[in-house]
C-alpha cells in the first residue's frame, strides 16, 4: 500500500515563528505544506495571500498544495503560481466557469485541485475529472482551523472514489483530521490529509503526524 501523505496546515501554525515551524513540520516527516488562502468573502475568515507564500518558498522543499477558498479566483490565479505554488485547488462552489481556471493553472505547468463543500452534490465533480490531479473533499465547512470532523465524509470519501474509477488523481481530505478518524479516512480511499490543529497543538510534530499516518492515538 502507497504511503498516505500528510499535509500539515500552516493556518494552525505559530505564525510569529513560521518558517521554523515549516522547518520543523518537514522534520517530522510531513509531505506537503498545505496553505489555505481565504478571502472573506468566499469563505468568513481572511488568511494570507501571495506575498507570504513567496516569502516561505524558500524554507522547504516540500510541494506547496495551497488551497484557493476564494471567489473570483481566476484573476489571482497568475499571482499564486509564481509565488512558489505547486498544487493550486479551486473550489467547484465558486461562481465563475471552472474550466477556464483550470486551464490557466495547467498554463503554468501547475499540478489543478478541485475543492467540494460538505453539502455539494459528488456528480458535480464529473464534468472535471479527466483534467485535474486531485480532489479536496472538505470534511469540515471551510473558513477556520480546529472544527470538528463531519462523518458522512466517510460515506463521500468512498463515493468519490467510486466516481474517479482508474484516474490517477488524489483524494485528500481536509477538515477536522485527526488520529481517531484517519484510519477511516485512509480506508475509505484517501489519499492525502491535511491535519492542523491536530498536528501544531501538540508537543511533538512527529508523533502527531506518524498518529494520524497510522490512524492511532497510542
Amino acid at each position: 500500500m502507497e504511503k498516505i501523505k500528510i499535509a500539515p496546515s500552516i493556518l494552525s501554525a505559530d505564525f510569529s515563528n513560521l518558517a521554523d515551524e515549516i522547518r520543523f513540520i518537514e522534520q517530522a516527516g510531513a509531505d506537503i505544506i498545505h496553505i489555505d488562502v481565504m478571502d472573506g468573502h468566499f469563505v468568513n475568515n481572511i488568511t494570507f495571500g501571495p506575498v507570504l507564500i513567496k516569502s516561505i518558498r524558500d524554507k522547504t522543499d516540500l510541494p506547496f498544495d495551497v488551497h484557493l477558498m476564494i471567489d473570483p479566483a481566476y484573476k489571482f490565479i497568475k499571482d499564486f503560481a509564481e509565488c512558489g505554488s505547486d498544487i493550486i485547488t479551486i473550489h467547484l462552489e465558486i461562481d465563475e466557469k471552472i474550466h477556464e481556471s483550470i486551464a490557466l493553472i495547467k498554463s503554468f505547468q501547475k499540478k489543478v485541485g478541485l475543492a467540494i463543500n460538505p453539502d455539494t452534490d459528488i456528480k458535480e465533480l464529473i464534468p472535471y475529472l479527466d483534467r485535474i490531479d486531485q480532489i479536496i473533499i472538505m470534511s469540515v465547512y471551510p473558513g477556520f482551523a480546529g472544527q470538528a470532523f463531519i462523518k458522512d465524509t466517510i460515506d463521500r470519501i468512498h463515493a468519490i472514489r467510486g466516481i474517479i474509477s482508474n484516474r490517477n488523481i488524489e483524494v485528500e481530505v481536509d477538515g477536522g483530521i485527526n488520529s481517531k478518524v484517519s484510519a477511516d479516512c485512509i480506508d475509505a480511499g484517501a489519499t492525502i490529509l491535511v491535519a492542523g490543529s491536530s498536528i501544531f497543538n501538540n508537543n511533538s510534530y512527529k508523533q502527531s503526524i506518524m498518529n494520524i499516518r497510522q490512524g492511532s492515538n497510542n
